[in-house]
């Protein structure tokens, strides 16, 4: 099963993220939204580690909170984040540890900017007759 598939949309980019499970949801997202920033640099040193805590009114909620911790912890701290081990997840919080690599511009070269995670067509659903899992997440750039 692939974990994640990049999404053309009008101006934005946007992926659909796949899993066996809500946690499954939130790696391959937060994953797939690092696919796009590092454009699949595939050999990064980690050198880098944070402690997350969130918490959401709803699943959708908690899922656009955390890519956009996720996104400014990338862009306040220049770090590509590549490792996401969640240790607590339920519809309301998210408690996770973070990997990634320290870039230093202009020498690590950022593919593509995202400004922000949006809400447009943001969706979480489990298939019934499957029993896996299906997100859609919309990113400004």
């Amino acid at each position: 099963m692939k974990e994640f598939e990049i999404l053309e949309h009008t101006a934005d980019i946007g992926i659909a993220v796949y899993g066996k499970n809500k946690r499954e949801i939130f790696i391959n997202a937060a994953k797939g939204m690092f696919e796009i920033i590092a454009g699949g640099k595939k050999t990064l040193k980690e050198n880098f580690y944070d402690k997350i805590k969130l918490e959401a009114d709803n699943l959708e909620g908690l899922l656009f909170v955390w890519l956009n911790e996720l996104l400014y912890i990338g862009e306040t701290r220049l770090v590509i984040l590549n490792k996401f081990h969640i240790k607590e997840l339920s519809d309301f919080q998210i408690k996770a540890e973070v990997e990634g690599m320290k870039i230093n511009p202009p020498s690590t070269k950022i593919e593509k900017e995202i400004k922000a995670v949006t809400y447009h067509r943001l969706e979480i659903k489990k298939d019934g007759e499957s029993g896996l899992w299906r997100a859609q997440i919309i990113f400004d750039i």
